[in-house]
């Protein structure tokens, strides 16, 4: 069975629907968005945020299946050039025309942000965006390219009126919070509340709702508490230990559904000094990440299913790869590494580390379910193998950045972090691309790809998967390139696939998404 079929559950029927245009809507988020700019962090929260108040060129939908937004239509018009042939009458919040010169804008914009902690760039590089007209954009390839509506999913379009000299400071007060979105721009209380109101001139569906107030509650029990006594309308990210409690209220119904986002472990494999390993006994020692045995022994080490049973309540499915089954691009050769403490600890002798060593395991504690307790599960499976390893978790907006370039001439701090990654493409390319190719910012490749895994081999495999148009054939290409980047290299290692659970007052439903966002307009 697919596994984006595997997980639909909801408690009480549907009774009725909101009312269009109700008053007010009041949702509990566990994760903040870092930012209102849509290009200063590309982040799951700040993605999904983004979309109530600016629009992409091609829409993506709850499967990840693609509708024109502010493209009307899309086509190759030969082997390396598309054209998309932009919406008209479409007015900016300010009543300003959109038309091609902002898309153009914002391409270049999106790439050059101060201080992203990891930018759209992915998407851009190597591609050359031409107006034709004020409403035809061509964009145009050294190679065939393929993915093309699904890298226009990913990067928000802004105004080239609103923006021009606009800082990410200028989107957070709301001067350049200028968009095309069904929802407008009133105040952000950075950990108290993001205020929206309906955009009476969107050009698609009306938004239901006159106001939307976003409340980030970061704790479950608190977000939950908040539901049950009516503070708020609707949460996501359900504790797993909670599910199972609220089935049992009359007044809420549970929306679930498994998503494209693999929880992973990525280790510093670019320098033989890393700064989070010592010998048992302080002392330096060589990277032993660097050792593809001691990268293997750590994934056999790992008990996925002890971490689904207990830290995730059997709210999570383990993983063998970067994405689930039912997706494009994966293998069929793949399942999660099987649980072998005493293999493990033979693979370290054999690399030299018989004795173990020391490490710090650095995640976040408010960006994916359970995240702090699953790094300290893995930090007792580290022990029980010799490998000494302590846990330091803090928050996403401290977090990425430093694991991005938090260390010397911006160089990723951390030696072990834990992370997640939903693939915006709804395929392996997205992963494979971000996370496993060899980091090179010039060409956008590696954006994400924190611990620097690096082979000639996957990097060719996904450069050619990428200029290759028939769809079987580049699937195979990608399932290749993951047979050897994550079951060969361990370049990075799999844990599990999230399954999320949103929770709304009875009467309304939550239509679930495979990328993970909660988004107003998925409220019925």
């Amino acid at each position: 069975m697919k596994l984006r079929h595997l997980v639909t559950s909801s408690i009480a029927a549907i009774g009725i629907s909101f009312a269009a245009n109700a008053a007010e809507l009041r949702v509990g988020l566990h994760s903040e968005p870092s930012s209102i700019d849509p290009h200063y962090h590309n982040l799951g929260p700040n993605n999904a945020f983004g979309t109530h108040i600016f629009s992409h060129l091609v829409g993506s939908d709850e499967n990840q299946q693609h509708y024109p937004d502010l493209a009307e239509s899309w086509k190759p018009i030969n082997d390396t050039t598309w054209e998309f042939k932009l919406r008209k009458n479409v007015k900016w919040h300010d009543g300003s025309p959109f038309t091609a010169d902002d898309v153009m804008f914002t391409v270049e914009r999106a790439q050059n942000v101060p201080n992203s902690p990891s930018s759209f760039v992915t998407y851009l590089k190597g591609k050359t965006f031409e107006k034709v007209d004020s409403h035809t954009i061509h964009i145009k390839t050294s190679k065939p390219y393929p993915l093309m509506p699904n890298d226009m999913t990913t990067v928000k379009i802004v105004s080239a009126k609103a923006a021009k000299g606009a800082s990410t400071e200028d989107y957070n007060s709301g001067k350049a919070a200028i968009g095309t979105g069904p929802y407008k721009f009133v105040e952000w209380v950075p950990g108290d509340r993001i205020v929206l109101e309906r955009n009476p001139d969107y050009f698609g569906t009306q938004a239901k709702y006159d106001r939307v107030t976003f409340k980030p509650i970061k704790a479950g029990p608190a977000r939950i508490s908040a539901l049950l006594a009516g503070d708020v309308d609707l949460i996501d990210s359900v504790p797993p230990l909670d599910v199972a409690r609220l089935k049992q209220e009359d007044g809420v119904t549970l929306s679930s559904g498994p998503s494209n986002r693999v929880i992973y472990l990525h280790m510093d494999q670019f320098r033989e000094n890393s700064p989070h390993i010592t010998a048992k006994d302080g002392s330096p020692i060589k990277n032993p990440l660097m050792d593809v045995r001691v990268r293997k022994a750590i994934s056999m080490a790992i008990n996925r299913d002890a971490i689904v049973a207990r830290v995730m309540e059997g709210v999570a499915v383990p993983a063998g790869q970067l994405l689930p089954a039912g997706f494009h691009g994966v293998s069929n050769k793949m399942k999660p590494m099987k649980y072998d403490p005493d293999g493990a600890k033979k693979l370290l002798a054999d690399a030299g580390y018989g004795d173990g060593f020391k490490m710090t395991i650095h995640g976040p504690n408010d960006r994916y379910i359970n995240d702090a307790k699953i790094a300290e599960a893995i930090a007792q499976m580290m022990n029980r193998i010799g490998i000494e390893a302590s846990v330091e978790t803090m928050t996403k907006a401290v977090y990425f950045g430093r694991a991005s370039r938090g260390g010397p001439n911006k160089s990723p701090e951390f030696s072990f972090m834990l992370l997640g990654w939903g693939a915006g493409s709804g395929e392996a390319s997205s992963p494979l691309k971000a996370l496993l190719h060899t980091y090179d910012k010039s060409k956008g490749m590696g954006a994400a790809n924190r611990g620097r895994h690096s082979d000639p081999k996957v990097d060719a495999l996904v450069q050619k998967a990428l200029a290759t148009v028939d769809s079987d054939a580049r699937g195979k290409l990608l399932a290749e390139a993951t047979e050897i980047a994550v079951g060969e290299n361990f370049g990075v290692i799999p844990l599990h696939y999230q399954v999320n659970t949103w929770a709304s007052k009875k009467g309304s439903s939550y239509q679930p998404r495979t990328d993970e966002r909660t988004i107003v307009m998925g409220l019925n």
